[in-house]
């Protein structure tokens, strides 16, 4: 009897953890959506890819969640999750076709820039696609730039001195601007 007490007990004390988790896991990604929605975006061009990418980032972001222990910021950590499975899953791709299901809604569906303006439309479409045409590392380094992130910020996602952070980023501008320019 006192067993079976104990475990109602447990059984309520893990339900309201798991309400706990799910409403803080909602509002972290309420929280860095923009972020998570412009790293899926430079990193997959299909909505397919996008919709893998996005369930593999949420999934590792909720197995993830308990353990973050505050030693960074929340918007760090998020990065860095996202950016390390993007990373993968874009080195895996033929693989993680294998294991992984669609899902029906796109939670991190931010922006929509259908029927908007036709020429941003394509600039946007441009510039994403230049941006995709990027090495690991330098797609890392402009998406973080481009959330505004400082060089010491990106420095330490990354594991890269400032200098080197500063030095990347004109060098990825000049590329991309040259890349833009040739396709636009």
């Amino acid at each position: 009897m006192i067993f079976r007490k104990s475990l109602r007990i447990i059984g309520c004390i893990n339900c309201r953890n798991l309400i706990e988790k799910k409403q803080r896991f909602i509002e972290v990604l309420k929280d860095h959506k923009k972020i998570l929605f412009k790293i899926i975006n430079a990193y997959c061009k299909d909505q397919e890819d996008k919709q893998d990418l996005e369930q593999e980032i949420l999934i590792q972001i909720w197995k993830a969640l308990d353990n973050f222990d505050g030693r960074s910021k929340l918007s760090t950590w998020i990065y860095r999750i996202a950016l390390n499975v993007s990373i993968s899953h874009y080195r895996k791709d033929h693989s993680r076709k294998e294991r992984t299901i669609a899902i029906d809604e796109n939670i991190l569906e931010v922006v929509d820039i259908n029927g908007t303006n036709p020429e941003l439309e394509d600039h946007i479409s441009l510039l994403y696609d230049c941006i995709r045409a990027l090495d690991s590392l330098n797609k890392a380094v402009i998406i973080l730039h481009l959330e505004g992130k400082s060089y010491k910020e990106t420095a330490d996602l990354l594991g890269m001195s400032e200098s080197n952070v500063g030095t990347k980023i004109n060098r990825i501008k000049k590329i991309l601007k040259e890349q833009f320019n040739l396709k636009n």
